[in-house]
């Protein structure tokens, strides 16, 4: 199940990628569409991985993990 999820979504991703090239060439408006959706997913994907970064650095902070290993002997 978990492999037919992944093939769906490793099919979408390619054909986002066609529709951005062939919008890029002049395609149609529906072709720009999808390459619009494609684009902004794309965005919010860059912005999910870059809070996550923040993120997981202020964690470290607050627990107090100064990339030393904890080993305070």
């Amino acid at each position: 199940m978990i492999l037919l999820v992944l093939s769906a979504v490793l099919v979408l991703a390619v054909a986002g990628c066609g529709c951005v090239v062939w919008a890029a060439r002049g395609g149609p408006r529906w072709v720009r569409g999808i390459a619009a959706a494609t684009l902004a997913a794309g965005e919010l994907v860059r912005g999910a991985q870059r809070s996550g970064r923040k993120r997981s650095a202020s964690e470290q902070q607050f627990l107090g993990g100064g990339g030393d290993g904890g080993s305070g002997d």
